[in-house]
């Protein structure tokens, strides 16, 4: 088990009345917990609070809730201790002053998670969830950090690996055997076998587009001609007056994004400049900018003015969008001004949504849209999902290994080319959770954590 020095560090709190929790972690905790509540005569019985009266070399800190966690029942596997003190930033510092002169030393950002996937409380992938639990900004983003940190995605990755352990022996025992012309693995079902692992990997690193839009925020692009009421329909989402609505065409000539939360789910709104031929440079830039956000997003909101286009021509315009940006958004037609006289109306089994983004009519019917698509990128409900770009990349090196294997085999290659890609395969699938990891890999991530976790 590692074990290092003791470690400490305080919680935050907001608002007056609030409770603030410093927690220390290492072999000196004991020791220290005694030291800075020098009343309490015995070990409190391991994970039951007690309330103690905490002091350092001054004299009384405050008076609040000590909870003993022996190892190796507790987060980092070693000795912890929490105490609970009123959330006076005053307190909460000097409280952290008397863990430090009384032996402790200030925790690195990430070091208790750290400590827990070196003493195996945690994987690597789940102590990744960890962080993302806290950073997490809507209901989706916390359910996909939850079942990270549960453990199925460890277990489906650790179950891949050890098939292609399994495989591995079998070929490495028949290098042993070279001199006979022996075969342990049997080359129609090792291909059948590579050949699920790799669909498995392409599942995973499929999932990752939903993964990471809802972890970091499911991208709409709002784009359209000049006029067509972009900042508007910006405006009547939010539900306040975030863009500038004018009619004088090329009146947004940057990107605008916001942020809200729908069932759950957060997306992020990008208002763009009108979509025009036009000789101002600087619109233009917009203009060219405007292409690339509706690129990158996962939706796009096509917004057209249903006073001046007719559906036909309107679907036109979206698919020559279409064209432009590429198939992997998904492009939602919206034609937009629809309670002026003569707009017409929509045409039987039609994918136009019609709106008025000035009196908010049809935008429940837009947003219903949103979640849809949502779900539809989701897959099957309970699916593992990717959510960490690292994760990805050890994936694709492995199903790019994997395949490599299967070629060898196709092709009847040495024995030892084809115990190397299932050794690398191995390898990359260990880096997402950690079974092999570089140093400078871990040190990479815990620096990524907030201070205290």
């Amino acid at each position: 088990m590692f074990q290092g020095d003791t470690i400490a560090a305080a919680g935050t709190a907001a608002g007056t009345g609030a409770i603030a929790v410093l927690r220390i972690s290492g072999p000196d905790t004991q020791r220290i917990m005694h030291a800075v509540a020098p009343t309490m005569l015995l070990t409190p019985e391991p994970r039951h609070a007690v309330f103690v009266r905490f002091r350092d070399a001054e004299g009384p800190v405050d008076e609040g809730l000590l909870t003993w966690f022996k190892a190796p029942h507790s987060y980092t596997g070693e000795d912890v201790a929490e105490f609970s003190v009123h959330g006076s930033p005053y307190i909460r510092q000097r409280m952290l002053e008397a863990l430090v002169n009384a032996g402790a030393r200030l925790a690195r950002p990430g070091e208790f998670t750290q400590r827990a996937f070196l003493n195996r409380k945690l994987d690597l992938s789940q102590a990744e969830a960890v962080a993302d639990l806290v950073a997490s900004e809507s209901k989706a983003a916390h359910k996909l950090a939850l079942q990270q940190l549960r453990g199925g995605y460890s277990q489906q990755i650790d179950h891949l690996r050890e098939q292609l352990i399994s495989l591995s022996a079998l070929v490495e025992l028949e290098l042993d055997f070279g001199e006979e012309d022996v075969q342990f693995a049997d080359r129609t079902e090792l291909v059948t076998l590579l050949d699920g692992i790799v669909a498995v990997c392409d599942r995973l690193i499929g999932s990752f587009r939903y993964g990471n839009a809802v972890k970091q925020g499911i991208p709409v692009a709002i784009v359209g001609a000049p006029n067509s009421g972009k900042s508007t329909l910006l405006n009547a989402l939010l539900q306040e007056d975030r863009a500038i609505v004018s009619d004088v065409p090329g009146t947004t000539r940057d990107t605008v994004e916001e942020a809200i939360t729908l069932e759950g789910v957060l997306f992020r709104f990008i208002d763009t400049a009108g979509l025009r031929h036009t000789g101002d440079v600087v619109e233009r830039l917009g203009i060219e900018r405007s292409y690339r956000k509706a690129a990158e997003a996962s939706i796009v909101v096509f917004l057209g003015d249903a006073a001046s286009l007719n559906e036909d021509a309107f679907l036109t315009q979206a698919d020559m969008l279409r064209k432009r940006i590429g198939g992997e958004p998904v492009i939602i037609p919206v034609l937009n001004k629809c309670d002026l006289p003569g707009t017409g109306h929509a045409k039987p089994g039609s994918t136009v949504l019609r709106i008025s983004a000035r009196h908010d009519q049809g935008l429940e019917a837009l947003k219903e849209r949103f979640i849809a698509l949502v779900h539809a990128m989701q897959g099957g409900e309970g699916d593992v999902v990717v959510t960490n770009a690292r994760h990805v990349e050890a994936l694709t090196k492995a199903r790019l290994a994997l395949l490599a294997a299967k070629k060898g085999v196709e092709e009847e290659l040495s024995g030892e080319l084809l115990a190397t890609d299932l050794r690398q395969a191995q390898y990359h699938l260990g880096e997402i959770t950690g079974k092999i990891t570089p140093d400078d890999l871990l040190g990479s991530i815990f620096s990524r954590f907030c201070i205290g976790k």
